[in-house]
């Protein structure tokens, strides 16, 4: 059982510009749950001009009441709260030769109860020019044939009527009960082979009094329910970076983040005294 859906936009920045945002993309006012964002692998390739990137990104969450509800809180590691933290690995290649950028996001928590996957493809409309003019010299002759990256003011990005399409899907696929189940029918098929009356196999508990199908069906449903939430706000913060770099460049972007992440650090260190006074 896999739940699935996608969606397609279009930016009005070139692609150097989109690109480049989604590298910064983080901290934004719109994704304060963010904690951490860390680069643990690069690589490019002069020869066919892709820029490989690892990331991995740490999120505070809280979990859905319906998830609560339906799984065990030890399951899930969850505080008595709720409140999550989860890592989520990124993997994105640039290929700037022809104008694409793949990116693909996964959860490393919580990987038995629901996987996320979500990936982003970013495409460069192509340009009604000359052939010769369609050869890209490394990712700076890239970025200065759309207008991005004018060294000389700044970085901005200047209104050249580029654009770039996105299209994002979310892939969800929940694995719970599926070890429980393998357990139980081991179970079953050794004590038919031992054909001993008195031994049972073991009792599934919690997953018994559900089916492991359904159970599964409706946590990806509140998955993908969270997901189509999400991605609004995920919008609006490439949006911010976006503007950001076309008004001020990329030192406007910059110090956009210096000040975000100061307010998140703020807000959290807020949430902290106010738990502290609860208890």
């Amino acid at each position: 059982m896999v739940k699935f859906y996608s969606q397609s936009e279009t930016y009005a920045y070139p692609f150097p510009a989109v690109t480049l945002a989604y590298f910064l993309r983080y901290p934004n006012p719109y994704s304060t749950h963010v904690i951490s964002t860390d680069t643990i692998a690069r690589s490019y390739d002069p020869e066919t001009q892709r820029l490989t990137t690892v990331r991995l990104h740490l999120k505070r969450s809280k979990l859905p009441a319906a998830v609560l509800k339906l799984v065990p809180r030890s399951l899930l590691g969850a505080s008595a709260s709720g409140d999550t933290q989860t890592f989520i690995l990124e993997r994105s290649v640039v290929d700037m030769k022809e104008g694409v950028m793949d990116a693909e996001s996964r959860n490393l928590e919580w990987t038995g109860v629901l996987s996320v996957v979500e990936r982003q493809v970013f495409k460069r409309p192509v340009p009604m020019v000359p052939d010769e003019e369609k050869v890209w010299k490394g990712m700076e002759g890239a970025a200065r044939r759309h207008g991005f990256l004018n060294f000389g003011s700044g970085a901005k990005v200047e209104d050249s009527g580029d654009t770039t399409d996105v299209t994002s899907s979310v892939t969800l696929h929940s694995h719970i009960g599926e070890a429980w189940k393998r357990k139980r029918e081991a179970a079953r098929e050794d004590a038919a082979k031992e054909s001993s009356a008195e031994e049972e196999p073991p009792k599934m508990g919690f997953f018994r009094t559900w089916g492991t199908a359904a159970l599964q069906r409706n946590i990806e449903k509140i998955g993908l329910t969270r997901a189509q939430r999400s991605q609004p706000n995920a919008r609006e913060g490439m949006k911010v970076v976006l503007e950001r770099m076309r008004e001020g460049g990329l030192v406007a972007v910059l110090e956009g983040m210096r000040q975000d992440r100061e307010t998140i650090l703020a807000g959290n260190s807020f949430n902290i005294g106010r738990r502290g006074d609860d208890e």
